[in-house]
């Protein structure tokens, strides 16, 4: 029996009878991503390409810089052009662990508790000062990111897919705010540090806003979805298929045991932040159009990787040494595969 032309006319065709999405194509669907948030954002390529390194790794970013870099602005933007639902939750030091992952709820016309989802329950989540409430609310979030899963009263209930957590946080204000734990520092896959723009960026910028440019209407600036969800997920696919070597696993091995050995360090990288740097590199490279990885794709992720991994020791931190510097030392005396 055919179908008539009405049936013919509205099925949508079997997701198994449309073409494979290629690499080709995929790069493309992530260039035009950097190219609508550039419609909000001025002067951070390289913020937006990490933040895309964690998208397609299925990992999580921590934003770091001043107050007023677009932090907030860049996630909206970034998440509008990815046209992925997006939540946005305030940390604030009264903030407590069910106003992020959710909790029971007493329905008084059934009688019975019901689960009432969190803002967590989204593709994208803005965790916008997350060093300002208590490590106890932070925690919420860490079976979130490391098994994007929620557990209450014994019912576990998957997150969206894609799902990115991006938090932010102030460097240089520590009243009113709470060191990140390290187990909650590891579960994030990049730590971006967003910095003032440059005099040109900057002009750009105040351009833009004489012109009328209103960050709280991105869809009156054209900003406009560029990636679909399959494109996303068929990306994290390609971009985790990209080969290694044994010479270069070898490396990112030595690298994370040089950071054990260094005398500045009191805690080096684990094995997981061997795994986050091997998994950021990855991304790198398919952005790239390389089929493997190579050393220099490890050179440039290790700061982004490992630099929210380390501990200083407190007499290295009085004498002003920094993790980006005890990073560069690692990566100059460290052997390079040939």
């Amino acid at each position: 029996m055919t179908d008539t032309p009405a049936t013919a006319s509205t099925e949508a065709p079997a997701a198994t009878d449309r073409p494979p999405l290629d690499d080709a194509t995929l790069r493309e669907a992530m260039n035009r991503v950097r190219l609508e948030v550039g419609k909000a954002v001025v002067g951070q390529d390289g913020t937006v390409t990490g933040l895309l390194i964690a998208l397609l790794s299925r990992g999580h970013v921590l934003l770091e810089g001043v107050p007023g870099v677009a932090k907030t602005l860049l996630v909206r933007a970034f998440s509008t052009a990815l046209g992925l639902d997006t939540k946005r939750i305030q940390f604030t030091p009264d903030l407590m662990p069910g106003d992020v992952s959710g909790s029971l709820v007493y329905d008084a016309k059934t009688g019975e508790f019901e689960f009432r989802e969190g803002p967590v329950f989204t593709n994208v989540v803005l965790a916008d000062e997350i060093n300002r409430t208590p490590p106890k609310t932070q925690a919420a979030l860490l079976e979130a990111m490391e098994e994007r899963q929620v557990s209450t009263d014994g019912v576990t209930r998957p997150l969206p897919d894609p799902f990115l957590v991006a938090a932010t946080q102030n460097p240089i204000e520590h009243e009113g705010t709470y060191t990140l734990p390290e187990a909650q520092l590891d579960r994030f896959l990049l730590k971006l540090i967003v910095e003032i723009p440059a005099r040109d960026a900057e002009l750009a910028v105040l351009r833009r806003h004489a012109s009328g440019f209103d960050p709280r209407d991105l869809a009156g600036a054209g900003l406009r979805r560029a990636a679909s969800a399959d494109e996303i997920r068929a990306a994290q696919r390609a971009a985790a298929s990209v080969t290694v070597s044994d010479d270069v696993l070898g490396y990112v091995v030595d690298l994370a045991q040089a950071t054990r050995r260094s005398p500045s360090v009191q805690l080096g990288v684990s094995p997981r932040a061997a795994t986050a740097l091997l998994a950021a590199s990855k991304a790198w490279a398919w952005l790239g159009g390389y089929p493997a990885i190579t050393p220099d794709h490890v050179q440039t992720m290790l700061l982004p990787a490992w630099r929210h991994r380390i501990r200083l020791r407190p007499d290295a931190e009085l004498e002003g040494v920094s993790v980006d510097a005890v990073l560069g030392s690692v990566l100059q005396q460290t052997r390079v595969p040939i």
